[in-house]
């Protein structure tokens, strides 16, 4: 049957859209922080490692498996794996749940850039006598439900507004102006905020090996097993993989497009915007803490506290030209949360809207991102209301408890360890083991030259990749992050390379002659 799906106005308009989907608000809190304490320049280089031997070959899989199907998450698992086909609902079981909380600090954002706004145009500091400063105004805002309600509410729909507008009107055409407004922006802050005395502190501490340990940002170096950790990590969540987004934007993308080359320009560009992220952030946090008499050990540097705590501050201490600065940041962090937004609401929309079309309806989207967009301010309300567990009402108290793992001491880390922490390095892990091993990697390769003639050269990287490195590396990273949030030490890689290798003694045993 002929495919009548949406596609991408031009390849530009994909390369936009999938760059925006990628550069999120962990790019800005998480890239530049993880740098630093890691080993600077050192953690880059295993990050590009990484990106190359492990993210671009999930990427190149995702988009081919869309391309070759033509089809949402999980009729695209379905089709090409019956024994894999629920690799396909922890693709969208992932992007639902991760926007319960990216809806809320989409909220922030939107909050504090209207904050910096109204300080600029009326002077809200000559009305209610003190400036907006990050740590009261972030305090207050999360013991604030209804205000966080709101703001979550509106940031829920200006993506239903753009997700309801089709793939090439809404998505592609978004990120074609928000994309270039975000570079501008970036460029503007680092020039101010690299103008800061005291702003090369940061710079060594993003780049310099070791700096982060010896000016007492952190006590101790970690060892080259949690570097590789952090780094992969930091590198599968930034390229937005292994959460039906590059599934579902290949099965828009024409016949004609090559995939190595796309993902290859997505893998660079995010990266350059992730680096330019910590030119942006981490000199002015480091240089207005440091003008505060802040103890190194105690400055915010990654986390929502960087962003609303204290990068609010140094917004504030610039004198009368800081809410101007407030405004331009806010709106850059609010672009990019809402460009990587719209790329989760439209892998669920996609969904239901194809099974819509499958059933005889016409032109459903509307009505289906609509019913989306209701469900996912649902699960959004519950995260905004909790105000990163200020409330009382956090799993932990629900349960009676004094002190819990981190995946119950909120509800934000309560649904990042289920969708981030569990179920995206799990689906990489058992990707690779698929393709790799019960189908074959020929499946990837025969899509990518549907466009692009490869040589044998990058066909044995890429089966020696998909079949040993993606699964071992993500094994590890799912590891870490059980590590992280039920904090139970080693026992994590015993749980964690189990999983991987019954997956991979049973896809051999069964697998058909």
């Amino acid at each position: 049957m002929e495919n009548n799906r949406s596609s991408w106005g031009s390849n530009l308009g994909f390369l936009m859209a999938a760059i925006g989907s990628a550069v999120g608000l962990g790019n800005i809190w998480g890239f530049p922080y993880k740098m630093g304490k890691s080993g600077g320049f050192t953690f880059l280089i295993i990050y590009l490692l990484l990106a190359i031997f492990v993210g671009m070959i999930i990427m190149v899989t995702e988009l081919a498996i869309g391309r070759k199907t033509g089809k949402s998450i999980i009729s695209a698992y379905n089709e090409v794996s019956k024994k894999f086909k629920f690799l396909g609902w922890l693709g969208i079981f992932a992007p639902f749940v991760i926007m319960s909380f990216y809806s809320v600090l989409g909220g922030y954002s939107l909050q504090y850039m209207s904050l910096n706004m109204a300080e600029l145009s009326f002077g809200l500091s000559g009305i209610f006598g003190s400036k907006i400063t990050g740590g009261d105004t972030f305090s207050s805002m999360l013991v604030n439900p209804f205000g966080c309600f709101v703001f979550t509410l509106l940031f829920i729909i200006i993506c239903m507004l753009i997700v309801r507008g089709g793939v090439e009107g809404g998505v592609e055409k978004f990120n074609k102006i928000g994309m270039p407004a975000l570079f501008v922006m970036l460029v503007v802050v680092i020039i101010r905020g690299l103008t800061l005395p005291g702003s090369v502190e940061g710079l060594k501490f993003m780049f310099v090996p070791g700096y982060a340990v010896s000016a007492g940002f952190i006590s101790e170096a970690p060892n080259i097993v949690t570097v590789l950790g952090t780094a992969g990590g930091q590198m599968f969540f930034s390229l937005s993989l292994a959460m039906g987004v590059m599934v579902t934007y290949g099965s828009y993308l024409d016949k004609k497009e090559n995939l190595i080359q796309n993902s290859a320009v997505i893998v660079i560009a995010d990266t350059i915007v992730a680096l330019m992220a910590g030119f942006a952030v981490i000199p002015a946090a480091v240089a207005n803490s440091m003008a505060a008499g802040i103890a190194p050990a105690d400055m915010a540097l990654g986390g929502p506290k960087l962003l609303f705590v204290t990068l609010q501050d140094v917004f504030s201490n610039m004198g009368a030209i800081g809410p101007l600065f407030g405004v331009i940041f806010y709106l850059l962090v609010l672009i990019a949360a809402i460009s990587s937004a719209i790329s989760l609401m439209e892998v669920v929309s996609s969904h239901f809207i194809d099974k819509a079309v499958a059933k005889g309806q016409k032109d459903p989207r509307k009505k289906i991102v609509l019913f989306v967009a209701l469900a996912i301010l649902v699960e959004a309300t519950l995260v905004a209301v909790d105000g990163l567990g200020s409330n009382g009402i956090a799993p932990m108290n629900l349960l009676g408890m004094s002190s819990a793992p981190t995946f119950l001491q909120d509800w934000l880390d309560f649904m990042d360890c289920w969708s981030e922490g569990m179920a995206m390095p799990l689906g990489a892990m058992l990707l690779g083991v698929m393709v790799g091993w019960e189908l074959n990697p020929r499946l990837a390769l025969d899509e990518v030259e549907v466009s692009t003639k490869v040589g044998k050269g990058f066909e044995t990287f890429y089966t020696i990749c998909i079949k040993f490195v993606v699964p071992i590396v993500m094994a590890f990273v799912l590891a870490g992050q059980m590590q992280d949030y039920f904090g139970i030490g080693a026992i994590s890689y015993i749980i964690s390379i189990g999983i991987l290798v019954v997956f991979w003694g049973i896809t051999i045993a069964t697998k058909k002659k």
